[in-house]
């Protein structure tokens, strides 16, 4: 397992941190729902942002490894920048407006087509706690992979 990490220590940070963050946000859904919602793994939105949490591990396991004056940190922190920007922004606004279209289209009584998705971005603290958790993961990885 250890190797298997340390092949690729960004890629490995980046892809654990997606998968623990769509885990738990499966796991807070279904709790809230309180029955087991699977289809939630493969949503966006909710809490932890999964977005936040990917390109963090990325930023974090290249500043373990690279060290913060590198090039591939600088890389890393700009995405992440924009990602967790875009989550907050562009996609929350997109979300709240399909919710409005949603309501709308069921005031006039059109039950013919699907509603719009709503959960497409995050709040702040959905998107804090997957940059927390990013970190958390690229540490973890860097940490059991034996690099520092």
């Amino acid at each position: 397992m250890r190797q298997l990490l340390s092949i690729n220590l960004l890629l490995s940070s980046a892809i654990l941190s997606w998968f623990f963050a769509q885990f738990f946000k499966t796991i807070l859904d279904s709790i809230r729902a309180g029955e087991l919602c699977l289809k939630r793994f493969w949503e966006t939105g909710g809490m932890p942002s999964s977005h936040s949490a990917t390109v963090c591990a990325l930023a974090a396991a290249a500043a373990i490894r690279d060290g913060v004056s590198s090039s591939t940190f600088a890389l890393s922190v700009v995405l992440a920048t924009v990602v967790m920007y875009d989550a907050m922004g562009v996609r929350h606004a997109a979300g709240e407006h399909a919710r409005e279209i949603n309501e709308i289209k069921k005031q006039l009584g059109d039950d013919d087509s699907d509603n719009l998705p709503e959960k497409l971005g995050h709040r702040p603290v959905e998107v804090i706690s997957g940059a927390f958790l990013g970190i958390l993961i690229a540490w973890l990885v860097c940490t059991f992979a034996h690099v520092s």
